[in-house]
């Protein structure tokens, strides 16, 4: 099992590297692009609000917020993959994976936690060189636990995925459920703003899911507005929603093969 998982893993580094310039183009240039036109739109608030201070933080930290939160914004979300879930469904490609000893769930899982490896070591790079560009409170040291808690998380935001994938095998164009997942997880992870903006009674609502571990707890984190023991939490609480989503998963993967018609490719 640990075998082809290592073998999915290494097609998902390998097929993103296959073509170059579309790398080039995903790990610099629009992380890049978009940190810069972030932190253009946060300086513009600051000097129009006439102080460095909003809700009782410095700019520096809500400038450090913005650039790991839009970096990790990146990092935990997943929507190539889930159009080729879907695509396999209403193709019929997903004969292959029927009559073949490997799991649909795992073979994406495998390809996506890759590409999400490699573009995350370069991607980095820029968020890192930004904080210390502009002296952002950043602790460092933090990094590889953040990333591997990331990581952790994005394992539960594939199977949300290929919850809506599975989707295919009842409805019709359900990649409007894609487009309606990725802005609700951009609203509740903490990405557009810091949920610490938020009045107290959302801000409660909004910790007690699990998305805000997405950006919020580990940004959080990393410039030190955050401890171990909210971590710690975060992975309680990313676990509980894992099982409750790989539950809802089999079911819906179950419901759909019985469903299917098994035509197309």
């Amino acid at each position: 099992m640990l075998k082809t998982q290592l073998a999915f893993f290494k097609l998902g580094i390998l097929t993103n590297l296959e073509y170059r310039l579309n790398f080039i183009v995903d790990v610099i240039a629009q992380p890049l692009l978009t940190a810069g036109v972030e932190l253009f739109l946060w300086f513009a608030l600051f000097k129009g609000l006439g102080t460095d201070t909003l809700n009782g933080f410095p700019k520096e930290n809500y400038l450090s917020y913005i650039i790991w939160g839009t970096f990790l914004g990146r990092v935990t979300i997943s929507w190539m993959y889930e159009h080729l879930m879907m695509e396999d469904i209403e193709t019929g490609a997903i004969n292959s994976f029927i009559v073949r000893p490997v799991s649909f769930f795992e073979y994406y899982l495998g390809q996506l936690l890759g590409y999400k490896f490699i573009t995350t070591i370069v991607s980095s790079l820029i968020p890192m060189s930004i904080a210390l560009l502009f002296n952002l409170p950043t602790l460092f040291e933090r990094l590889p636990i953040t990333f591997l808690f990331v990581f952790y998380y994005l394992i539960f935001v594939h199977t949300l995925s290929f919850c809506v994938a599975c989707l295919a095998f009842f409805l019709n164009r359900v990649r409007s459920f894609t487009v309606a997942k990725n802005l609700s997880i951009f609203i509740l992870s903490g990405e557009l703003f810091p949920l610490d903006l938020l009045p107290e009674f959302w801000k409660k609502i909004f910790l007690f899911l699990p998305f805000c571990n997405g950006v919020y707890i580990p940004v959080g984190y990393i410039t030190g507005r955050l401890g171990w023991d909210s971590m710690i939490t975060g992975f309680y609480s990313v676990t509980l929603s894992l099982i409750i989503g790989l539950i809802a998963a089999y079911f819906l993967w179950q419901q759909g093969l019985r469903k299917y018609s098994g035509t197309g490719a």
